[in-house]
């Protein structure tokens, strides 16, 4: 802790002559061709709250495409979960709705898990698909892909090598800070053993050695290492990002998990000056084995595009923790997921314009690919953990139907030619393109979606979804939202209830309730 000691002393005395600049590495950071899709290109919308810094980037609906001019889907598979709690933040905490632009339905929907059957073959992934009725528009459909992960006992679980690097600054210092991240990362140092590895570096006025690597069968020097930890001093991290990469190679366990976890509120300078170092920073180390996650905390300063864009260079996960029962969820419900099945997830739909007029795909607005990217192995996606479910729903219009604000000039860009795939009875063509976690060749997956699937009762797990769809086209007022209500949404989520209740899913009926009191409020 001496190095830790000396490096507060100094704090005071410590200019921040090192400022990451978060605009810069918005408009910078993402490689533009493999996630910009037809959308127009985005732009920052900063949340138009009281007295803080919150950053959004601006979120614009998937439109509808045409089948028979653009037919395929592509996008990245997404587990992040950040958007849901901090929606919950906003509607629980701050008494508020939400910006509009701080809901994104798939990490919505992704917050929760599903009763999707496992992989029952050599693959680490299954493919669910569900064909039903539309709630928010009797006229058109609705297609649900389920995706369960393999499931990773604790005795296959791989050794762990994590190295914490945590904010120490004095804006960590209030009770949603820097004290609800000892607490988290209390939990998660909880389930570790005598073959896992513990490093701590943290930043402020300079950065530091907390603990070098030690075992995690020696908990009790962990947390106190931990619980040691005090805020203060301006927010540089000076070599902090180098130092935790630097243990994480050090110490890098083959065949094991390898993952920094950055813990911060918001203005963090983690030791690069450059937006485009940091990135290159980050996706030199992923391509080495060392991924990297993002937990945002506290309120009034969250940069939740930068978070988020972060992890998903380091293959990561971006988590928003408001409370210890998130905390609880992410780090021992679900802890499992840290670990890695499969990497590079794409999935491509392709729809038979014979069935489809036009489809829509719901959330995913930052994860949409260019359709020959889809083959591509040098191409990044989204990694899926151990445990997870991801679920994505379209919209059908079935052809004849009028087609509310198509998108012409998108459709022209990705218009192909089908595929010669699809059978006669085939309404669409699910395929998903995958990497085991220590390959770089992908593996393929293809499942039909038929018209004799059409369920006239959907399944309870699609009827929840589409609640939290609907819930949030309402929270960000989406021209597409049909005639959804409160009411019918808190109705879809009850029905739901029958697959998988649990006090996540009776939480989501109060978010929506409390919704309903905050809109009509106004």
């Amino acid at each position: 802790m001496s190095g830790y000691i000396g490096m507060r002393a100094t704090i005071a005395r410590r200019a921040a002559i090192l400022s990451l600049c978060l605009g810069a590495f918005l408009i910078s950071a993402c490689d533009d061709a493999k996630m910009a899709g037809t959308r127009p290109p985005a732009t920052m919308a900063k949340a138009s709250l009281d007295r803080n810094s919150e950053t959004y980037e601006k979120i614009i609906d998937n439109p509808f495409q045409q089948a028979a001019i653009a037919p395929f889907s592509t996008f990245s598979s997404d587990v992040d979960t950040a958007s849901y709690s901090n929606v919950r933040r906003f509607l629980m905490t701050e008494r508020k709705l939400p910006p509009k632009d701080a809901v994104r339905i798939e990490e919505m929907m992704n917050y929760f898990t599903y009763s999707y059957a496992p992989p029952a073959d050599e693959h680490p992934i299954a493919i669910h698909p569900e064909l039903t009725a539309c709630p928010w528009n009797a006229k058109h459909k609705l297609l649900r892909i389920g995706v369960q992960t393999k499931f990773v006992s604790s005795g296959e679980m791989p050794p762990r090598n994590f190295v914490f690097l945590l904010d120490v600054s004095g804006s960590m210092n209030s009770e949603n800070r820097l004290p609800l991240l000892k607490k988290s990362l209390g939990m998660l140092v909880e389930q570790l053993n005598g073959q896992d590895r513990v490093s701590i570096v943290v930043y402020a006025g300079s950065a530091g050695l907390v603990l070098p690597a030690t075992t995690g069968d020696k908990n009790e020097s962990i947390l106190r290492a931990i619980n040691q930890l005090e805020a203060g001093g301006t927010t540089n991290g000076g070599q902090g990002i180098q130092l935790a990469y630097k243990l994480a190679v050090e110490n890098f366990i083959p065949g094991g998990v390898n993952r920094v976890i950055i813990g911060t509120d918001g203005d963090f300078n983690v030791g690069i000056t450059s937006p485009d170092e940091l990135v290159k920073l980050i996706e030199s180390k992923r391509k080495e084995g060392v991924y990297l996650s993002v937990l945002g905390f506290g309120m009034g300063n969250l940069k939740d595009r930068t978070f988020e864009k972060l992890a998903h260079h380091g293959n990561g996960h971006y988590a928003y923790i408001d409370n210890l029962d998130e905390a609880q969820k992410l780090f021992v419900d679900q802890g499992a997921a840290l670990v890695t099945v499969a990497k590079d997830v794409k999935f491509q739909v392709e729809f038979n314009p014979a069935h489809v007029g036009a489809y829509r795909l719901i959330g995913y607005e930052n994860r949409v690919m260019r359709n020959q990217n889809f083959a591509d192995d040098q191409k990044d996606a989204g990694d899926l953990g151990s445990g997870h479910t991801v679920t994505v729903l379209y919209e059908l219009i079935p052809p004849g139907e009028p087609i509310p604000d198509a998108d012409p000039d998108a459709a022209a860009a990705e218009s192909a030619k089908p595929s010669g795939n699809l059978q006669p009875t085939d309404w669409a063509r699910i395929q998903v393109r995958y990497k085991d976690p220590e390959q770089e060749t992908s593996r393929l997956l293809s499942v039909p979606v038929r018209g004799s699937d059409l369920a006239l009762m959907p399944s309870a797990d699609t009827q929840f979804a589409a609640a939290v769809a609907g819930f949030g086209m309402l929270l960000r007022d989406s021209r597409y939202k049909g005639n959804a209500t409160f009411s019918s949404v808190l109705e879809l989520a009850r029905n739901g209830q029958n697959a998988t209740r649990n006090e996540y899913r009776d939480e989501f009926l109060k978010l929506v309730q409390t919704a309903s009191e905050r809109k009509n409020a106004k």
